[in-house]
């Protein structure tokens, strides 16, 4: 799919990092759009799209605001840039905890990956049980980035059983039960990504899926063995 890419103005203080740009297919009529695909779950799920575009081009921090805990969510393209170039935009890395800095370079993320981040997860989402029928056009833009979309065919990436788009809705205080989720935590494109049970995600941790499996078969070996 060849993209509009025309640039979109904006006022973010990290604006000069990578332009921000339009999305639309090349020789679209009407206004720009930097994620036209998530337009209609703006409409109908307005809580689901905020949520695809923030864990695509946010990094996760801490839930307080203090000088060594870091922000608690930054531009993914930001976290590319090195600790000199970051002291410009008034983070200093010197002053974060060992953690914490790993954590944040493990998120970091181009700009173009990011968007394609928003439109895997997108696709997905359509794909899950009771979600909403996309329309034709978003469907056909999904399908020439990712595929066919198979109703009801969106899986946990970690355990594999179905996603039910109504555990959107059991969010709670912050904690959702759906959660963005990475096949292997240190890579964010759209290759990576998709959606998992919040459990799951939790102990799933920081391995990859083929370290995280490996870990289970260990388990239930010694398990067995004692039995």
């Amino acid at each position: 799919m060849n993209f509009c890419n025309k640039i979109i103005a904006s006022k973010s203080q990290y604006a000069e990092i990578a332009d921000h740009k339009c999305h639309c297919i090349k020789g679209h009529t009407g206004k720009c759009n930097e994620f036209p695909f998530l337009e209609h779950l703006k409409a109908t799920a307005p809580s689901v799209a905020n949520k695809i575009k923030r864990d695509a081009t946010m990094t996760t921090g801490a839930a307080w605001k203090s000088e060594d805990a870091g922000p608690n969510r930054i531009l993914r393209w930001v976290m590319m840039l090195d600790d000199d170039e970051l002291l410009k935009y008034g983070l200093d890395m010197s002053k974060l905890k060992p953690g914490v800095i790993a954590k944040l370079r493990e998120k970091a993320a181009d700009y173009d990956s990011c968007i394609l981040v928003a439109a895997k997860l997108t696709w997905l989402v359509y794909q899950m049980e009771n979600a909403p029928t996309p329309p034709q056009d978003i469907k056909f833009y999904l399908e020439d980035l990712f595929g066919e979309m198979k109703p009801g065919s969106t899986l946990c990436v970690i355990c594999r059983l179905p996603l039910n788009f109504k555990l959107f809705e059991l969010a709670a205080r912050g904690k959702a039960a759906i959660e963005t989720c990475h096949k292997n935590p240190r890579m964010h494109n759209a290759d990576n990504v998709g959606f998992g049970h919040r459990e799951c995600n939790i102990a799933q941790g920081n391995k990859s899926l083929d370290e995280f499996y490996s870990w289970i078969e260990g388990i239930i070996e010694r398990v067995n063995s004692k039995s």
